[in-house]
């Protein structure tokens, strides 16, 4: 029975009907609930807008996974999903993903329910300090006064307030007037009656095309901050700058970090210069793509001399890249992006756009291609022998026929791995990176494609990974569109998500493929100064977190369909096969 047809009308459903029927008539499309009883107005009115065939709406009961299930949704859409949670420890658990927003600029909206004013601060139950609690992350944060008027026929002003209300956070989060997006906190506090019937005006208002600013409602929206908290708004973004010229003359190279997009392989090709892109960045892949990268910034004919890097998105992956745009010589143009600005040198100059055609050396760009093809690994199996298994001569046939199955049953080790979900994943797909050892195995090895990559590399925590690719995979199945998405991790950082693999019954369920590279702990300590730093004991009791987990058996809890393989051969046919729903991949490694 829709909540609009029993019951009496309630101030809090028709405060919650204005705000979420504001936020869908601008496009919102996306609802992230995580049950409770303070929230349960909101929620009521996104199953309702559920059911006018409005909005997708996804109900999670951890918040964490909430939050980075919407994450995932406003990675690969632009436009925000908005979570809706209960008062108490439900909103601190919103705060990972909010960081995570925050430095990699993805458009996020986090309604919190609360309890009124009068019951902060006097030991009620469920209650904390709820407005602020997100402040250092947000572009636009109220905390609402307790809405008191039913309005049955949307002409009430608190209606109107909190409609505009809906308008200023959804364009916070985009980045409009602030830079760049974000997340948005709206906490919404509620007296009881906590909900009632839905206003009938609910999907005539959700469906309308959202109207211009009236002064009426946002007077009467400012009325709505008053009586716990404020705004707070990120710093007014300046009006875009023109163009960087870029002079010729300057060994110059473009370094594409997480998020950069194709403008950096587009700047790469029309300015002639070497492109040094991360696995995360959208970026890897064209004419000038450099491989084993790495390896050639060490090199003092390469690395030594460069005179200026032009900077898209948030380059994390490797110490090298760190260490080049630390030096005091070499010219750092950072363009801006939607993560955080780049200044590792202290004088990066920050630029809009660079205009950059015919500013490239001919002769660098070749050495960098030279030593780039010389450098390049080549991952593919070896191509079976055929004069060998069509030989009459029996030795020579044996031979053939012993190499064959010889890789066929080639263990999987990390560079087989990475090799084998890159070559499975195509344009239509999605690929999603955790923060484990193999994101930078992948970044080291692999050559260029023209793919869809995300990654949390704002924080680049281990946290919400699976719920982060799932709203990935949520989001880019709209409308029945093809593809896959996979989501390729170490072992820590799937126990660490592992809450995201409950689905509730009838809801989509996305083609999704998560792949473990599971060697049993936190190898990835190996490679970090700690390694040379603790005893054998530590690092086994504190750093490498030794696990023995059954993952068939939380697959099977789950409700996923699980396959361990060990072998290229089994692993390329897993990832090939026809998903219909989720999968879960085990691939054991060695430590």
């Amino acid at each position: 029975m829709a909540q609009g047809e029993t019951g009496a009308a309630a101030p809090s459903t028709d405060a919650a009907a204005a705000l979420l029927a504001g936020l869908v008539a601008r496009g919102v499309r996306h609802l992230v609930v995580s049950p409770g009883s303070r929230s349960q107005a909101l929620a009521l009115v996104a199953a309702d807008l559920e059911r006018a065939g409005l909005v997708r709406l996804h109900v999670r009961i951890d918040e964490r996974v909430a939050g980075f299930t919407a994450l995932g949704i406003g990675r690969e859409t632009g436009m925000p999903a908005a979570v809706i949670c209960t008062s108490g420890t439900a909103v601190a658990n919103l705060l990972p993903a909010a960081l995570e927003a925050h430095h990699s600029g993805v458009p996020l909206l986090l309604l919190t329910a609360d309890r009124p004013p009068e019951l902060r601060g006097v030991g009620a139950n469920q209650t904390t300090r709820q407005p602020g609690l997100f402040h250092s992350t947000t572009r636009f944060e109220a905390d609402l006064s307790v809405p008191d008027t039913v309005d049955p026929d949307a002409t009430a002003p608190q209606t109107a307030a909190f409609d505009a209300v809906a308008a200023t956070a959804l364009a916070a989060a985009l980045g409009e007037g602030t830079r760049p997006a974000g997340p948005v906190h709206l906490n919404v506090p509620l007296r009881e009656p906590l909900a009632g019937a839905a206003p009938a005006w609910l999907v005539d208002r959700a469906t309308r095309p959202a109207a211009p600013g009236d002064p009426a409602a946002d007077e009467a929206s400012g009325a709505l901050y008053q009586g716990g908290g404020g705004i707070g708004i990120a710093d007014v973004a300046p009006e875009p700058e023109a163009p960087v010229i870029l002079e010729p003359g300057r060994r110059t190279i473009v370094v594409a970090g997480a998020d950069a997009g194709p403008a950096a392989e587009e700047l790469a090709h029309r300015g002639g210069f070497p492109l040094v892109a991360e696995i995360v960045s959208g970026a890897r892949y064209g004419r000038h793509v450099v491989h084993a990268y790495r390896t050639l910034l060490r090199d003092p004919a390469l690395g030594g001399r460069i005179e200026r890097v032009v900077v898209f998105g948030h380059p994390t992956l490797s110490r090298e890249i760190a260490r080049l745009l630390g030096r005091e010589d070499v010219e750092v143009i950072a363009v801006r992006g939607p993560g955080e600005p780049i200044n590792l040198n202290g004088a990066t100059r920050a630029a809009d756009a660079v205009d950059a055609d015919g500013a490239g050396d001919r002769a660098w760009l070749g050495e960098w291609m030279r030593a780039s093809r010389a450098a390049a690994v080549d991952l593919s199996p070896p191509a079976p022998d055929a004069d060998g298994l069509s030989s009459a001569v029996p030795h020579e046939r044996l031979g053939a026929i012993n190499a064959e199955v010889a890789v066929i049953r080639a263990p999987v080790d990390r560079a087989a791995l990475v090799d084998a979900v890159w070559r499975a994943t195509w344009p239509h797909d999605r690929l999603v990176f955790g923060s484990s050892r193999l994101v930078r195995v992948a970044d080291e090895l692999l050559g260029g494609k023209k793919v869809a990559v995300h990654a949390n590399r704002g924080l680049a925590g281990i946290d919400g990974t699976i719920a982060t690719a799932t709203g990935v995979a949520l989001a880019s199945q709209d409308d029945e569109r093809p593809g896959v998405t996979r989501v390729l991790l170490g072992d820590l950082a799937f126990l660490h998500d592992v809450g995201a693999l409950l689905l509730p019954p009838g809801e989509h369920e996305p083609r999704l493929q998560v792949i473990v590279g599971n060697d049993g702990g936190g190898t990835i300590f190996d490679g970090l100064e700690v390694a040379g730093v603790a005893g054998a004991d530590a690092m086994e009791r504190v750093q490498y977190t030794p696990q023995n987990v059954r993952l068939e058996q939380l697959a099977l809890a789950y409700g996923w369909e699980y396959r361990r393989v060990t072998t290229r051969v089994a692993l390329d046919q897993a990832l090939t096969s026809p998903a219909g729903g989720r999968q879960l991949i085990e691939v054991p490694l060695e430590r």
